[in-house]
């Protein structure tokens, strides 16, 4: 039998004082069935309320919209006479509604916004509260993982798609989630009926300028993770290393009940105080609350201490044991696409795939790779189409900075011509001086990059990471960095990847 509930039992209040019978939620007027409550939501292109028409026809029992939706649907509300809720904030009423109509979450849930780490330390989380023994998910980029699992199509998905998926996961018996914030889906209210124990602060840096007005309404998206998600008794974890870092602690402290601030700092309350690096990971000390701790981490990059530490605290700040979250970090496993070793030439020379597609994550890649590195390190790098076109040059220009060769090729290119993509980024490498190569087809640039590589040489793949596509116009052709960079060691080796 269909669920049913009114929309007061929803937190919502109809024109009128109208009341509906609701047994569904849609915010896709091609998926609404009858006795749905349709969000037609404003959009970056088109307001939703222009298919409020439609979802009518397909049976919905009220539209939630904002004034501006209510005027452009008026023609089909007032002719259908459905219930109409017409919220300030639309979005937020659908978080809401979606969090009362699915009902469960996992009993401890996390959050993790930033431009660069997300994933990581999502994922970090994650496993270590696996290693505690606790049945746990993580949610973002990469899909659910863990001990139930299922695809994403968004990092943050909308509200109905979040809600019943934490739904799911926690009939499963999923007790502990820690989920991805992007910068979208907070500024769309997408995560605002989630309760969270805890919220993390990984960085910040320029990213998502076409989607956001400016540096600091970018800024201030990740900000309403705090200010505006994270409940008053709940721990915000911030890495004061990075820049804003102690503005956000600031920010957080307003709020949460309490902030743990993580970095290198002597502010910081888990610290990192020591950092060793070999071939094939690095050795920590770390220190909480006045005592020392050290372990081995066996991750590639000296950033990852950063991504693992800030899991440490989320894991800490719900309640586990200072001792035993640090001691499992020696279990941690290479998040797919994430500086991950993708392939290993005959001579031991490396090839590592990362998801670096921002000019700050560009630089930090190649800085956290070079300690491991005897030799030469080497860069491919591209720029994806239909996003900021201010960072190529950027982008360019950290690789040249950081890497002894730059090769150039097609990201995803999206709409947009290829060859204007890579000459911005060319642009921005060759005006260090460095001397750039440009190979518009992935796989040979793979093919070359792995061709160049001596003993103790290192190539970084950076844009894609985990994606198993490359988006050319509509299309999107299968491509995997990782298995592009295996085939390329095979035929380069005979056969030794």
């Amino acid at each position: 039998m269909a669920q049913a509930t009114s929309l007061t039992d929803l937190g919502l209040t109809a024109r009128g004082g109208r009341e509906a019978t609701i047994t569904g939620l849609a915010v896709d007027n091609r998926k609404v069935r009858a006795g749905d409550l349709f969000a037609a939501l404003p959009g970056v292109r088109v307001h939703g309320a222009r298919y409020a028409g439609a979802a009518i026809e397909a049976g919905a029992a009220a539209v939630l919209t904002d004034a501006e939706g209510a005027r452009i649907a008026a023609p089909a509300l007032d002719a259908a006479g459905v219930a109409v809720v017409v919220a300030e904030d639309p979005r937020q009423a659908l978080a809401c509604a979606a969090a009362l109509w699915f009902g469960e979450q996992p009993g401890c849930m996390v959050a993790v916004t930033g431009t660069n780490g997300k994933t990581s330390v999502a994922t970090f989380t994650r496993q270590i509260w696996e290693e505690l023994g606790k049945p746990a998910v993580n949610l973002g980029t990469t899909g659910v993982e863990g001990a139930w699992q299922a695809p994403l199509a968004h990092t943050t998905p909308e509200p109905v798609t979040l809600h019943r998926l934490l739904r799911d996961c926690a009939r499963a018996g999923v007790t502990h989630a820690a989920m991805e914030a992007s910068s979208h889906g907070l500024a769309q209210r997408r995560l605002d009926g989630v309760h969270l124990c805890a919220a993390a602060f990984t960085n910040i840096s320029q990213d998502h300028l076409d989607y956001h007005a400016d540096f600091d309404e970018y800024f201030n998206a990740k900000a309403g993770l705090f200010t505006r998600v994270l409940p008053q008794d709940g721990v915000a974890v911030i890495n004061i290393d990075t820049p804003r870092g102690d503005e956000m602690a600031e920010i957080a402290a307003m709020r949460a009940r309490s902030v743990i601030r993580v970095g290198r700092a002597p502010a910081a309350d888990l610290r990192i105080t020591g950092q060793r690096f070999d071939p094939t990971g690095q050795d920590l000390r770390l220190e909480w609350a006045g005592r020392a701790s050290q372990v081995r981490l066996p991750l590639i990059g000296g950033f990852q201490a950063e991504n693992a530490a800030l899991a440490v605290a989320l894991v800490i700040a719900c309640g586990a044991d200072p001792d035993r979250a640090i001691e499992a970090l020696a279990a941690l496993t290479t998040v797919r696409g994430r500086m991950q070793l993708a392939a290993r030439r005959g001579s031991g020379a490396a090839v590592f795939v990362d998801y670096a597609h921002t000019p700050d994550a560009v630089a930090t890649a190649l800085q956290a790779l070079r300690p491991h590195v005897m030799g030469r390190l080497i860069a491919i790098i591209g720029a994806g189409g239909d996003r900021d076109t201010t960072k190529r040059p950027l982008m360019g220009r950290a690789a040249a900075e950081h890497a002894d060769a730059v090769l150039v090729t097609d990201d995803n290119p999206r709409s947009e011509v290829p060859a204007a993509i890579r000459r911005a980024v060319l642009d921005g490498a060759r005006g260090t001086g460095a001397h750039a190569i440009e190979v518009a087809d992935r796989a040979e640039a793979i093919l070359r990059g792995v061709d160049m590589l001596g003993p103790g040489d290192a190539l970084l793949i950076a844009g894609k990471g985990h994606e198993s596509g490359q988006v050319v116009g509509d299309t999107v052709f299968p491509f995997d960095d990782a298995e592009q960079a295996s085939l390329a060691v095979s035929a380069l080796d005979g056969g030794v990847a």
